[in-house]
């Protein structure tokens, strides 16, 4: 179900500095992730929320803007859909990312109530990966709350605002109203919420504009809520304010809240969005502005300050953990990035299942061996046909204690944190080879179930870092990039079960010099964990 729009960006279009105003961008993102929805649904959908969005590049007057959603994944009453957007200069035919976005949009049958919306039909590999992603990318949306109250209570103890220099944020307070009229509402009557989004980052940039002395540039936004609808002939007010500089960039907070004619009256608002936008600035020879130190003069501004500092916390991880190069395996497991290291472990392992180009190299009765070569990197498959539930493997397998019965590389394993039911993190020592010392990891195994019959089970492995358990003298610190199993139910009784290793240059010179003598010690291996498994069953 996906959509595809093009547009021309006008002078009409752009800003002061003649690349395209993130306000028209945001409408056009918002138009086209609404069509693949309806497209999906059949019905009118409205936009619940839109994810932290980065813009990673400016599009000029003259350039095209390609916009293609399509829906990722269905949740019974609401979708995730995803939005890459992507601009084309028309004399060069370069074409470069200016943003890749997720939005969530519920259905709205007519009438009212409640539909349960269909499966999404998948295609292709990419469709595959990012259905078995949205389902991860949905427990960071229902798990930010949570982060974002713990490192609040981290942040409080961050600063003193003792700063002489400091400015009071009360100096960028801006408000604005606009009236919702015609032109303002989507098809449903609603006021269009790329409408909203584009009222808000005007705004936001005037607030922004009075640290700077210059025209802001939007480069972030931390997660556009819609908690109510607004309609025509509704008076929306905008208060928008700075919470808090960060050295060559600022975040402004933006409340929307709208009244009809009585709640205006009344002075009864009804609060409708919040959202908080990241901006820098540039002088006239392309460098990056500092902004001054800024401070709280109330106690509800004190509360935006700290969280400010919260919400870069998680952004910057986020940004790190989601970076389409990958992830580098000694990140640190801390608050601010539980979250988006479970949700890059899995997306790992994910992504290395789904690869095309596996090379079989060796094939026995139960067990086959596949490589793949990528650049520095090699990768195993071990695929096993097991005579035991898929349900039952995932438990033997999700449990890394056990690992020891089958796997004679593994020495020692023990649990130094069970984060939850699915999050634990382990560490191991490894027996030494011939000439090396031995080796030990610190792993995070993140495990999960099948949202569906046909989807399989997974237990996914990174090295992360602790502080607690340090580098010992005795052992060689290694690290593991991606590593697990995902298990796939042929049976009641039987089941495919694959390992997944990448190999990376630091663990090569553990591995035999040619393919054969690595390959002999993977089936040796595998054919263990077989018996361990079916053995373990029979106990049952």
């Amino acid at each position: 179900m996906a959509v595809s729009m093009c547009r021309a960006v006008l002078p009409a279009h752009a800003g002061p500095r003649g690349e395209l105003g993130a306000g028209p961008l945001l409408r056009w993102m918002d138009a086209a992730a609404c069509l693949a929805a309806e497209k999906h649904a059949g019905m009118s959908c409205v936009t619940a929320s839109m994810d932290d969005i980065q813009f990673e590049e400016a599009a000029r007057v003259g350039q095209i803007i390609a916009i293609r959603t399509k829906v990722n994944r269905a949740f019974k009453t609401s979708m995730e859909v995803g939005i890459k957007v992507t601009v084309q200069d028309v004399l060069t035919n370069a074409e470069k990312i200016v943003s890749v976005a997720y939005a969530t949009y519920v259905a709205k049958p007519v009438g009212g109530g409640k539909v349960e919306l269909k499966p999404v039909q998948l295609l292709s590999a990419e469709d595959h990966l990012e259905h078995s992603l949205a389902i991860e990318r949905r427990r960071i949306r229902l798990g930010y709350v949570q982060v974002f109250q713990k490192l609040m209570q981290e942040s409080n103890k961050e600063d003193s605002f003792e700063d002489k220099d400091a400015v009071s944020t009360e100096h960028t307070h801006v408000q604005s109203t606009e009236l919702v009229l015609p032109p303002h509402a989507n098809h449903h009557g609603n006021t269009f919420g790329g409408q909203i989004m584009a009222w808000m980052q005007t705004v936001a940039s005037i607030s922004a504009s009075r640290l700077c002395r210059s025209h802001p540039i939007l480069k972030a936004v931390n997660m556009f809520k819609f908690w109510g609808p607004s309609f025509v002939g509704d008076r929306l007010v905008f208060n928008a304010i700075v919470n808090n500089t960060f050295h060559n960039s600022v975040e402004v907070g933006v409340r929307v809240e709208a009244y009809n004619c009585e709640e205006w009256i009344k002075d009864q608002p009804r609060h409708i969005n919040s959202a908080f936008l990241i901006f820098n600035a540039l002088n006239d020879k392309g460098e990056l502005l500092t902004f001054p130190r800024v401070k709280p003069t109330a106690q509800d501004g004190v509360r935006r300050y700290h969280g400010a500092i919260a919400r870069r916390r998680i952004r910057l991880t986020r940004k790190c953990m989601l970076s389409a190069k990958g992830d580098k395996p000694s990140d640190a497991w801390e608050t601010s990035n539980q979250a988006y290291l479970s949700y890059s472990n899995i997306a790992a392992l994910t992504r290395l299942a789904g690869k095309p180009g596996w090379d079989i190299t060796k094939t026995l009765d139960n067990v086959k061996i596949w490589t793949h070569e990528e650049g520095a990197v090699l990768s195993f498959k071990v695929e096993m046909q097991v005579k035991v539930s898929a349900h039952v493997a995932f438990s033997l397998l999700s449990d890394f204690r056990l690992r020891q019965r089958w796997d004679r590389h593994f020495l020692t394993c023990e649990v130094l944190q069970a984060v939850s039911e699915e999050e634990k993190i382990y560490h191991v020592t490894s027996a030494p080879m011939t000439g090396h010392q031995p080796r030990d990891f610190v792993i995070l195994v993140s495990q999960r179930q099948p949202c569906r019959p046909q989807e399989p089970y997974t237990v996914a492995v990174r090295s992360v870092t602790l502080r607690a358990v340090p580098p010992r003298p005795e052992f060689c610190r290694s690290e593991i990039l991606c590593a697990g199993f995902q298990i796939h139910s042929d049976s009641s009784s039987s089941c495919t079960v694959c390992y997944f290793n990448q190999v990376t240059s630091g663990v090569m010179p553990y591995l035999a010099a040619n393919l054969t003598g690595s390959s002999k010690s993977i089936e040796d291996t595998a054919l263990e964990c077989i018996k361990f498994l079916e053995l373990e069953d029979s106990k049952c």
